[in-house]
C-alpha cells in the first residue's frame, strides 16, 4: 500500500509537471535514471574517458558497448575515437547546468566551447558541424542548418551519450565532424519504479533563478515494459561576473525560458528473441519575452546586455513575438536477435521540428507592399519534417569464424523550409530531400588483430519548385529544379591489440553532407537564375584518415589520435560585411587535430580525467584555387585549443566531492592579413558535493564557474551581429533526487 501511494504521489508530480506549462507534449525513448539496459544494447557505466581504437579484453576492465554505430558493438572493435558520456557523468553535469552542449564542451575532446545560448553557431566537432542523433534519429537539418538543432529534449531523458568522432556515412548526411547520438532510458527493472528530481539554481541577482522539476514512472512485467518522463524548467536571465545581465541572442538564448517536455515509450518481448516498442517525444523551449537587446561598446570592453521589458526594434516599436523550438517525434522500433542466424534492427521514424528565431525589423525583413519600410516587423521560422525508415542485419560468423557481415538500407524523406512566419512570405523555399542509402560493413577477428572495411552509396535528390526572393533580394524569380547525387563512400580500419591494455589503430573514413543550401537560396538577387545553375548545391565529401594508440588496465586511461580530414570541394561561413549575415563559402577545406584523453584512479575512491583537443582548419585564399592551403580558418568555423580536468572523490559509498576545470587557450591567427584574429583564452571550475540521504534521496549542491570568472567567450570575441557577451558567472545550484 505504501509503495502504491509513492507511485501516485509521483505520477500526480508529473502531471502537474506537465500542466505547469499549457499542454503540449509526447515523448522518445527509455530507461530507469539508476539503471543500466542489462541487454547487448546497453554500455556499462563507464566514466567520460575516450576509447580510443581498442580496449584489451584481458585488461582489468569492463567491456563497453556503443550503440551509435548501427548495431551494438564493443568499443575495442570500431577502429576511431569514441567518448561515452556515462549515466553518471550525465548526472553530475547536470547538476550544474542543463545546457546540453556545455555538457559537450567539458566532457568530448574534439568538442568546441559552448556559446551558453540556444545558439550552437560556431560550435563544431573537430571543426566541422556534428550530427545531432536522439536514439539514432536525426535532429539536425543540414539543408538549412540555423544552429538551433543540439536542443530538442530535456536532459533527464539521456541515459548516456555516444560522441564517435570524424567523419562518417554510417547515418547518412550531415556527418562532417562526427555523429553525438543521445540515447535515452529505459524501464529494465521488474515492478513499477517511480523517482522524482528538482533543481534550484541562483546567481544571486534579481530574477536569476532557475526552477526545475521532473519525474518519472517505470514499469516493467513479464514481456511487456514502458516509462514515462515529464520535466518542466523555467529560467530567469543570466549575469555575468560583474553582476552585468548577459544580452540575448539574436538566435535565441536559453535565459528568460520556460521549457516543457513530455517523453514515453512502451515495448513487449514477443519472445526471446523479437521485440517492438513505440516512442513518442515532445519538447518546447520558449522565450518569456521580459528582457530586449541591448548593445554594449568593443571600443570600451563593454558587453552587450539585457534590459527590462519586450524586444524593441530600431525606431522604437516593438518586435512582441515569442521565439522557441518545439520537437516532435514519433517511431516504432523492431528488433530480431535470431533471423537467420542474425540480428535484425528496424525503425520506421517521424519527427516535425520548428524553430522559430527572434522578432526583427531588419533590412532584409522590409517590404513596402505590406508596411512602410522600416516598420515591418517579421521573424523567421525553420520548418523541417521528416520521416524514414533505418535498417540494420548483423550476421556474425559469415562464413567463415570471426567474420561479420553487416548490411542494411536507409530511405530518407525531409521537407525543410525557412519562412517570415508573421507575414508567412517565403525565404527559403521547400527543400525536398530524397535519399536512398544502402550500405554493406564487414568485420574480421584474427585474434589481437581485427580489420574492417565498408561501403555506402547514396542516391539522393533535392527537389525545389520555382520561387520569387524577398523585396531585399530584388523580388528575383529562380527557376526551381532538381539536384541530383550520387556518391560511393568508403571506409577501412584495423586495430591491433598488443597486450598489456595496449593497442594501436588505423582507419581511413568517408563522410558526406550538403552544404546549409538554403544561405545561397534566400540570398539570390538578381532574376534568371535557377537553381540547377547555382554552383553552391554541389555536395561536399569529406575524407578523413586517423591513427590512434591507447592504453587502458585497472588503474585508469591513456588515449590519444591525430586525424587529417580533407574536403576538396568545403563549405564554410563568413560575414558579410552589410548584412551582417553569413554567407556560405565553398573552397577546398583541410582539417587536422589532436585528441588527448586519460583516465587514473589511484584508489577505488579517487577519479581523475584530462582531455585535451587541439584543432586547426585552412582553406585557400580565393574560390576555385586548389592549393595552397593558406588560410587558417577562425573561431566562426573552429573553436581555439582546449584543456579539460576533472577530480572526483567518492567519500563513503553514498557521498562523493568533485572539483573541474575547462581552460580555452589563446590563439593568434593569420596576422597581418585582413582576415587576423586573436583571442583570449579563460580557465573555468566547477565543482559538486552529493549524497544520498535513507529516506530522502539524493542531494546534490553545484557551482559553475566557481570562482566568478570574468571573461568573454571566444566566439564573442569575434565581431559578427550582436554577439559581444561576457560568459556567466557563478552559478549556484541545489538538487534533489529520489527514485522509489
Amino acid at each position: 500500500m505504501r509503495n502504491f501511494a509513492r507511485v501516485t504521489v509521483a505520477t500526480l508530480m508529473i502531471g502537474a509537471a506537465w500542466s505547469g506549462a499549457a499542454a503540449q507534449q509526447t515523448g522518445p525513448q527509455p530507461a530507469d535514471p539508476t539503471t543500466i539496459q542489462k541487454a547487448a544494447s546497453s554500455t556499462p557505466d563507464v566514466p567520460p574517458a575516450e576509447a580510443t581504437g581498442a580496449v584489451d579484453q584481458n585488461a582489468d576492465s569492463e567491456t563497453v558497448i556503443v550503440t551509435g554505430s548501427r548495431t551494438p558493438k564493443a568499443v575495442d572493435k570500431i577502429p576511431g575515437a569514441v567518448t561515452i558520456i556515462s549515466p553518471a557523468e550525465v548526472q553530475r553535469q547536470l547538476a550544474i547546468t542543463d545546457d546540453s552542449t556545455a555538457i559537450l564542451g567539458r566532457t568530448v575532446p574534439g568538442y568546441s566551447e559552448s556559446n551558453q545560448t540556444m545558439n550552437t553557431l560556431g560550435e563544431t566537432m573537430r571543426g566541422r558541424t556534428a550530427l545531432y542523433l536522439f536514439d539514432g534519429i536525426p535532429q539536425s537539418t543540414p539543408l538549412r542548418d540555423g544552429s538551433r538543432n543540439a536542443t530538442f529534449t530535456d536532459m533527464s531523458t539521456i541515459q548516456r551519450i555516444e560522441v564517435i568522432g570524424g567523419a562518417s556515412a554510417a547515418e547518412g548526411i550531415g556527418a562532417a565532424g562526427g555523429i553525438i547520438n543521445y540515447i535515452s532510458k529505459r524501464a529494465t527493472e521488474e515492478g513499477i519504479h517511480a523517482g522524482i528530481a528538482g533543481r534550484f539554481g541562483t546567481q544571486f541577482r534579481d530574477d536569476s533563478e532557475i526552477y526545475k522539476v521532473n519525474g518519472y514512472v517505470a514499469y516493467k512485467e513479464d514481456k511487456l515494459d514502458a516509462y514515462f518522463n515529464a520535466a518542466y524548467v523555467d529560467r530567469g536571465i543570466t549575469y555575468d561576473a560583474r553582476g552585468r545581465r548577459i544580452g540575448l541572442s539574436a538566435s535565441s538564448s536559453l535565459a528568460d525560458t520556460t521549457q516543457r517536455n513530455f517523453f514515453g515509450k512502451i515495448g513487449s518481448d514477443f519472445d526471446d528473441h523479437q521485440r517492438i516498442e513505440a516512442v513518442a517525444s515532445f519538447f518546447r523551449i520558449a522565450s518569456k519575452g521580459n528582457y530586449r537587446y541591448q548593445a554594449g561598446s568593443r571600443a570600451l570592453g563593454i558587453p552587450d546586455t539585457a534590459a527590462p521589458g519586450p524586444p524593441l526594434g530600431t525606431n522604437g516599436q516593438s518586435l512582441a513575438g515569442t521565439e522557441f523550438n518545439q520537437f516532435l517525434q514519433l517511431a516504432v522500433n523492431y528488433s530480431n536477435t535470431d533471423l537467420f542466424g542474425g540480428s535484425l534492427v528496424a525503425t520506421v521514424y517521424g519527427a516535425r521540428q520548428r524553430m522559430r528565431f527572434p522578432g526583427d525589423n531588419g533590412v532584409d525583413r522590409q517590404d513596402p507592399l505590406i508596411a512602410p519600410l522600416g516598420t515591418l516587423v517579421d521573424q523567421s521560422e525553420i520548418n523541417s519534417t521528416k520521416y524514414g525508415l533505418r535498417t540494420s542485419y548483423t550476421r556474425p560468423d559469415f562464413l567463415l569464424t570471426g567474420l561479420e557481415l553487416r548490411f542494411g538500407v536507409d530511405l530518407v524523406h525531409d521537407t525543410t523550409q525557412q519562412e517570415l512566419a508573421l507575414t508567412r512570405r517565403v525565404w527559403v523555399p521547400p527543400l525536398k530531400y530524397d535519399s536512398v542509402g544502402p550500405y554493406v560493413q564487414l568485420s574480421y577477428d584474427m585474434g589481437p588483430i581485427t580489420v574492417s572495411g565498408g561501403w555506402r552509396h547514396e542516391d539522393g535528390k533535392v527537389h525545389v519548385d520555382d520561387y520569387t526572393t524577398t523585396y531585399f533580394r530584388n523580388r528575383a524569380f529562380v527557376k526551381g529544379g532538381d539536384l541530383k547525387y550520387k556518391n560511393d563512400l568508403f571506409n577501412a580500419g584495423v586495430i591491433g591489440r598488443l597486450g598489456g591494455g595496449f593497442s594501436v589503430f588505423g582507419s581511413y573514413s568517408e563522410g558526406f553532407t550538403l552544404p546549409n543550401v538554403g544561405i545561397p537560396l534566400r540570398n539570390v538577387n538578381y532574376p534568371g537564375q535557377s537553381v540547377n545553375g547555382i554552383l553552391d548545391l554541389q555536395a561536399v565529401v569529406f575524407k578523413n584518415k586517423e591513427v590512434g594508440a591507447n592504453w587502458r588496465g585497472s588503474w585508469g586511461s591513456i588515449g590519444a589520435s591525430y586525424y587529417d580530414s580533407e574536403s576538396k570541394l568545403g563549405s564554410t561561413l563568413a560575414i558579410d560585411p552589410v548584412t551582417r549575415d553569413f554567407v556560405l563559402v565553398r573552397r577546398p577545406v583541410r582539417i587536422r587535430g589532436i585528441d588527448f584523453t586519460s583516465e587514473f584512479k589511484p584508489t577505488d575512491t579517487i577519479r581523475l580525467n584530462l582531455l585535451y583537443s587541439h584543432v586547426k582548419g585552412e582553406t585557400t585564399a580565393a574560390a576555385g584555387v586548389l592549393s595552397p592551403y593558406s588560410v587558417t580558418l577562425g573561431t566562426v568555423n573552429i573553436s581555439p585549443d582546449k584543456l579539460n580536468g576533472i577530480a572526483e572523490w567518492r567519500f563513503t559509498p553514498e557521498g562523493s566531492v568533485s572539483v573541474g576545470a575547462t581552460s580555452i587557450l589563446s590563439r593568434s591567427i593569420n596576422q597581418g592579413t585582413a582576415l587576423a584574429e586573436k583571442t583570449n583564452g579563460y580557465t573555468l571550475f566547477d565543482a559538486t558535493a552529493s549524497y544520498k540521504l535513507k529516506g530522502i534521496g539524493t542531494v546534490t549542491l553545484a557551482a559553475e564557474n566557481l570562482f566568478n570568472r570574468y571573461y568573454f567567450l571566444a566566439s564573442s570575441q569575434v565581431d559578427i551581429f550582436q554577439n559581444y557577451f561576457a560568459g556567466r558567472g557563478r552559478t549556484v545550484s541545489l538538487s534533489l533526487r529520489a527514485d522509489f
